[in-house]
């Protein structure tokens, strides 16, 4: 009858952890070796824990039931009862020793960020992530592409609101791929459950960290830190990939930079310019000036009939190259390419019944950034 009654018992715990799991309530798994560790140690501590409880507050109730005044029981009266203070206070180290050691040796494994195979810069900007592969030429930016209206209550809500952006950070499985995080502007914190990675990224510092994945697929995190009025929508998505399709994946990003580095000296027309200056500005820009370039005034000014950015252009490409000291405008000479930047400029300078006709060149761009 017992041996019947600890086999439900243990289908029954069983069967509460894989739900618990699977609602949402207990930690992910993960698909790295790390995060299987980790998950690993949570689960052994929690029920080291729930054992300790239970003894605890067993041997509590029952002497509470066993020896209450009602019937008739008596308290003991003694004094420094030397081996049980002994045993109270070896039982508990030994227990934190038991913790310790595994413990530490996964935390020794999170933090050996050696013999990797490649470097990916990450840098936090206020809202957006800009991945970097060091010795690969290949840089790009990560914003959230959650549509307005969803977030704005005009468009029902996606399966992945607010944890969708236009280029994922892609990586090769079965490689240990090394973190290099930093940040241009305020502290930001790069989080993906799914790979066990949670590191800050503060500006002036280089903090480090690391991954190998197991599985290929997408895995969903966000920013962990409280970065600034859009602090929500600044998500991270991480797309693991075979290794021939990385390697595939790499070699196109390559071209696509050559070719954007050439577009630089060739002259481009104005309906280019703003086609692709509408997707830079949705992209970087509307966070803060809004779609249609009314802003958040004061700290956002409106773009939509500003005078200043009409009447000057120099200011204009100025403003967008170095930011403005003091105040919320970050500079986007890094951030951007002169092709982006020569593109929002224009499409800024005429859309909105701006109307300048002003059409500004990547090589005009170019040139700026090298002064």
């Amino acid at each position: 009858m017992r041996s019947r009654w600890c086999w439900l018992l243990a289908i029954y715990v069983t069967a509460s952890v894989s739900h618990t799991q699977a609602y949402g309530w207990n930690m992910p798994v993960g698909v790295t070796d790390v995060s299987s560790d980790i998950y690993g140690l949570h689960m052994t501590i929690f029920w080291i824990c729930v054992v300790i409880g239970v003894l605890v507050f067993g041997v509590m109730f029952f002497s509470l039931f066993r020896y209450r005044h009602s019937k008739g029981a008596k308290a003991a009266h003694f004094h420094e009862h030397t081996s049980v203070e002994v045993l109270w206070t070896a039982i508990p180290i030994l227990i934190l020793v038991g913790m310790a050691v595994p413990a530490t040796a996964t935390l020794k494994n999170m933090y050996d960020a050696s013999d990797a195979e490649l470097d990916v810069m990450i840098t936090g900007q206020q809202w957006r992530w800009r991945y970097e592969y060091l010795g690969e030429d290949v840089a790009f930016n990560s914003s959230m592409s959650t549509p307005r209206a969803q977030i704005s209550g005009e468009e029902e809500r996606g399966e992945y609101y607010l944890l969708e952006v236009d280029q994922p950070l892609v990586l090769p499985i079965n490689r240990k791929v090394r973190f290099l995080m930093t940040s241009d502007d305020v502290i930001h914190s790069w989080w993906v459950p799914d790979l066990a990675v949670k590191q800050d990224t503060i500006p002036g510092f280089i903090n480090e960290n690391w991954v190998r994945i197991n599985e290929p697929g997408i895995y969903r995190g966000q920013c962990a830190e409280l970065c600034g009025i859009d602090h929500g929508f600044m998500p991270v998505v991480v797309h693991a990939m075979e290794e021939e399709a990385f390697d595939g994946w790499l070699a196109e990003q390559k071209e696509m930079a050559k070719e954007e580095a050439m577009g630089v000296d060739r002259e481009w027309e104005m309906t280019e310019l703003v086609e692709r200056g509408e997707s830079v500005y949705q992209t970087i820009c509307a966070s803060c000036h809004q779609s249609e370039g009314q802003g958040l005034p004061p700290a956002f000014p409106a773009l939509a009939n500003n005078q200043q950015l009409i009447s000057d252009v120099d200011w204009h490409l100025d403003t967008i190259l170095n930011g403005v000291s003091g105040a919320a405008m970050p500079a986007f000479r890094n951030t951007l390419n002169p092709v982006e930047l020569a593109a929002v400029v224009t499409y800024t300078r005429n859309a909105w019944g701006n109307d300048t006709g002003d059409v500004v060149q990547p090589s005009t761009v170019a040139g700026k950034i090298a002064q």
